[in-house]
């Protein structure tokens, strides 16, 4: 819900209330903000009531129907004020409420990037059949992409390869995923003495894992709700290790069937969110925009 919408809309509007708590299960901080206004719209209302109070009540369109009608504009006087920030007392209320909010998570700052223009060696053809890539020289277009997501897809697109051969799921879209469970790198897990886990995928360690273990503070949703809880995390040699065990959880786990040889982007992404890889209810949206961000597929063209 935009702030133009917010301005347009009745205020005697009744499913304001229901838009308002989808909005909380959609996007927090834009209820948030959204809540703010509102109570925004409520004081600049008071005060109008206060001014009218304080007027004379004389002639002969001085009636209780005529009050009336004066309240309802009232209403959507002190609305339209609020959506326009008028006094400022939203984003006051907004930023104070938003220290309770958590900050966005690595998922969140990887979707907001929304896939970094980078150079993806493609293979041309199926991946399942396709022998072991090789990443192509930069050439003098590919110089100008940012550094640091050129290096972080040359680095994991030989692994990538391999499970794109186990799994059938084109080497890309798991680097994407990686991409987006990491920030492009930029969050890795590590140990708390600052060393890597190589957890490119955000997998739990379980009653079942015998492996290394790396504890950790993530964002997780429940009932649509984001919240802060410390998790234990897979921790591995390598990366190929890691990209083996994601390869590993796909093939082994009946859950995971509609992703398996999924060439589909959006049919990956929500195969992954329906059968409950991620808590995140816009997980799947993300991962299909980093997918098939222009940037993204500029490079796939190249």
């Amino acid at each position: 819900m935009t702030q133009a919408s917010i301005a347009n809309q009745l205020a005697i509007d009744v499913n304001s209330l229901a838009q308002t708590k989808r909005l909380a299960k959609e996007d927090p901080r834009a209820a948030m903000k959204n809540a703010a206004q509102q109570f925004e719209a409520v004081f600049l209302q008071m005060v109008l009531k206060s001014m009218r109070d304080a007027s004379p009540k004389e002639g002969m369109f001085d009636n209780e129907q005529s009050r009336l009608f004066q309240s309802m504009l009232d209403q959507q006087l002190a609305q339209t004020m609020s959506a326009k920030g008028s006094t400022g007392l939203a984003a006051l209320i907004e930023k104070q409420l938003s220290r309770g909010l958590p900050p966005p998570g690595p998922t969140d700052a990887a979707a907001d990037a929304a896939a970094p223009p980078f150079p993806l060696p493609l293979p041309s053809r199926p991946a399942a059949t396709q022998a072991p890539a090789t990443v192509p020289a930069i050439s003098a277009a590919e110089a100008a992409v940012p550094a640091p997501a050129r290096e972080f897809v040359n680095r994991l697109w030989s692994q990538a390869g391999e499970a794109s051969r186990a799994t059938g799921i084109p080497a890309h879209f798991m680097i994407a995923q990686a991409a987006l469970e990491t920030g492009w790198g930029r969050s890795e897990l590590r140990f708390a003495d600052g060393t890597p886990t190589h957890n490119l995928f955000g997998i739990k360690a379980g009653r079942n894992w015998q492996g290394a273990v790396a504890e950790a503070t993530t964002t997780e949703y429940v009932n649509g709700v984001a919240q802060k809880t410390v998790e234990r995390f897979r921790a591995y040699s390598s990366y190929a290790e890691a990209f083996r065990d994601y390869a590993s959880l796909l093939t082994s786990n009946p859950r995971y069937a509609a992703v398996l040889n999924q060439q589909d982007a959006a049919g990956f992404a929500r195969g992954l969110q329906q059968a409950g890889y991620a808590t995140d209810p816009m997980y799947a949206a993300k991962l299909e925009r980093i997918i098939g961000g222009q940037a993204l597929r500029t490079g796939l063209a190249g």
